[in-house]
């Protein structure tokens, strides 16, 4: 998770009941493999000591920074998020690499084109293919 991210700041009151997710995500930026992705990010935790709830602001390696109410926000949920904007920026990385274009757009008309051999030319073979498949099955030759 740590990989796709620059910084990591962690905010809470440590009297306040409100945060688990804090100490929950806390803990997985300091387990070692989460370290090892990216020794590069910054984790800092601020303590608070007034009634401003959880927060957790990230920053992605792009420069985008994202802020999560760790109040109403499970350390699961926000965790997968990072990771899916994460596969996102690897992909969008991808492509930029390779001098293509960003993002891909796919006109309409291909989206909806179906094409010989996808799953729906399949579903349907015809009664030739049907008789080739089962000499080939039965024979273990189609050259009989």
């Amino acid at each position: 998770m740590l990989k796709f991210l620059s910084k990591v700041r962690i905010e809470f009151n440590a009297l306040d009941p409100r945060t688990a997710a804090c100490m929950e995500f806390l803990a997985q930026c300091n387990a070692r493999k989460a370290k090892e992705s990216n020794p590069a990010c910054q984790l800092q935790v601020q303590r608070r000591t007034d009634d401003h709830p959880p927060e957790i602001k990230v920053t992605f390696v792009n420069g985008v920074e994202q802020v999560f109410d760790a109040a109403s926000t499970s350390a699961q949920s926000i965790r997968e998020l990072i990771l899916e904007k994460g596969q996102y920026l690897e992909t969008e990385q991808m492509f930029r690499d390779n001098n293509e274009t960003w993002p891909v757009m796919i006109p309409e008309e291909e989206i909806n084109q179906s094409f010989p051999g996808t799953k729906d030319a399949m579903l349907h073979p015809t009664v030739e293919e049907d008789k080739l498949l089962l000499r080939q099955n039965n024979s273990g030759s189609v050259f009989e």
